[in-house]
């Protein structure tokens, strides 16, 4: 079934008022707000940014944890016609100077003194700011309606990758509003859906569980920084029936349900995003959610999301992370440009309203990266590889900078790391690829000797991928975004050798 026509942004919202007003909309520790109060407050959350001096296509940074204040935040600067800019509270000074200059917004949203250590623009507290928007929602305050077209940028998503600063891909409300209702044409959130999220706003998959739990008028549950070893008592306690997970979380799920199997039975849903879940833990989520689906995913942040493996069918095509959203088309293209047969790997190239408008002020990069495709239209080469098999399955075996050779044989660290997953005891990889001064390189988290896990990949792996060295450590560093943070790792494995 074909999703509904793109929207704006905060028509998702007004439309869930219209069909749920009563229904909890968001929770965090501090409570809970319904679809008709999170309406109000975006509304009073409008008038209060005119009232500031913003202006529709005004930047606003937003650098807040995952308090319940981001949803009405979100939704009322696109009232406003403002671009909302979701930074990680995480993101350090190095960062945050280059972001400031680069989106040149009119005002910052949370981030304290650190903030104002760096910037001379207006930082407001998050206390302070709501007690003025309630004040303005208990008088009904609403800014005069601002003229926001389908075009219009509705946020600037900061991603890391080849370049050194942090690079913004431009999401208008259209390419924003068609990505989310086309996800959840698949997904299918409801509205007796709770949605536990621990991922920031900042990413992309945490901001999106938003616009997917308004289109199914879900309940969602934004979940802060708690210990760990509480998160699955949190995700029982709130009833949660779909959970977003990356892989660390995912893993750290099935370790800790294999403690305590069968206690959140609620769960009906698990999704991933970030790279491909190991097979161990997915199985391992499926014993700590019994009946649950884990449905795997493909997404990156140029097109939000990819394909989707229909929840369904999450035990066939084992390998495969599905099909292309509706509307849209995933191609593989060889060197040369053109189409591969099913079965070859090649280039994916994604085609459909989901493709997002390009990199902010970045114009090389853009170009190299979203290209006319003959017909009016814009495809997304994204820099990965895969295949699809004859019924339009993808297969993802690496992104760009993760596909090298050695020794004659091209490989990735994608299957490096899931062959090295595959070994108990391992509870997290990273492949890092022959570069200066050391050869292919595995670091790993777990209770095995390294000589031990490269024993171990000798059985699985042909001898040209099995790592020269390994290295094993108590904790992999992580991302904000809880991706391998490959710099550091690159660091600790030099350390280690001197």
């Amino acid at each position: 079934m074909a999703p509904p026509a793109p929207r704006l942004v905060h028509h998702l919202l007004d439309d869930a008022e219209a069909a749920n007003p009563d229904g909890i909309a968001v929770r965090d520790a501090k409570g809970g707000w319904s679809y008709r109060q999170v309406a109000e407050l975006s509304h009073a959350v409008a008038a209060w940014l005119a009232d500031a001096g913003v202006e529709p296509s005004d930047r606003i940074i937003v650098r807040l944890p995952n308090v319940r204040e981001v949803v009405p935040l979100l939704y009322g600067a696109s009232r406003r016609g403002a671009v909302f800019v979701p930074l990680n509270p995480g993101m350090k000074a190095y960062h945050l100077r280059s972001v400031l200059e680069d989106s040149e917004p009119k005002l910052v949203i949370g981030g304290g003194e650190a903030m104002r250590a760096i910037t001379d623009l207006p930082v407001y507290e998050i206390d302070d700011l709501w007690q003025k928007v309630r004040t303005l929602a208990d008088q009904g305050g609403s800014a005069e309606s601002a003229q926001v077209r389908a075009q219009d940028v509705a946020v600037l998503m900061y991603t890391s990758g080849s370049t050194a600063a942090p690079k913004a891909v431009v999401c208008p409300h259209a390419q924003v509003t068609f990505a989310a209702s086309a996800i959840n044409a698949m997904l299918g959130y409801g509205p007796d859906d709770v949605v536990f999220c621990r991922s920031p706003m900042s990413f992309d998959y945490g901001l999106y569980q938003i616009f997917l739990s308004a289109l199914g008028n879900a309940e969602l549950v934004l979940a802060g920084d708690g210990p760990d070893l509480t998160v699955l008592r949190r995700i029982q306690e709130c009833g949660a029936t779909v959970v977003p997970v990356v892989p660390s979380l995912g893993s750290m799920l099935a370790t800790l349900g294999r403690r305590a199997p069968g206690a959140a039975s609620a769960v009906r849903m698990v999704t991933s995003t970030g790279a491909a879940l190991p097979a161990a833990t997915i199985e391992g989520l499926r014993e700590c959610f019994p009946g649950a689906r884990v449905v795997r995913m493909y997404g990156v942040t140029e097109c939000k999301r990819v394909t989707i493996m229909e929840p369904e069918l999450d035990r066939e095509r084992p390998d495969s992370v599905g099909r292309a959203l509706p509307g849209t088309r995933v191609l593989i293209l060889g060197e040369d440009g053109t189409p591969c047969p099913p079965g070859t790997t090649g280039e994916i190239v994604v085609i459909g309203p989901n493709v997002m408008a390009g990199y902010w002020r970045a114009p090389t990069l853009t170009a190299r990266t979203y290209r006319p495709d003959g017909s009016g239209g814009t495809r997304l080469h994204t820099g990965d590889y895969g295949h699809l098999d004859e019924d339009g399955y993808l297969y993802f075996e690496g992104r760009r900078d993760d596909t090298f050779k050695r020794r004659g044989t091209r490989m990735s660290t994608t299957e490096i790391e899931a062959a090295a997953l595959d070994i108990p005891g391992v509870r997290a990889a990273a492949a890092l690829p022959p570069h200066g001064r050391h050869d292919l390189a595995l670091l790993v988290e777990g209770d095995l000797e390294p000589h031990i896990v490269l024993r171990e990949l000798a059985e699985r792996l042909e001898s040209a991928k099995v790592p020269a060295l390994c290295r094993v450590l108590p904790a992999l560093p992580l991302t904000l975004n809880g991706k391998n943070e490959r710099t550091k790792l690159a660091r600790l494995l030099e350390e280690g050798r001197e």
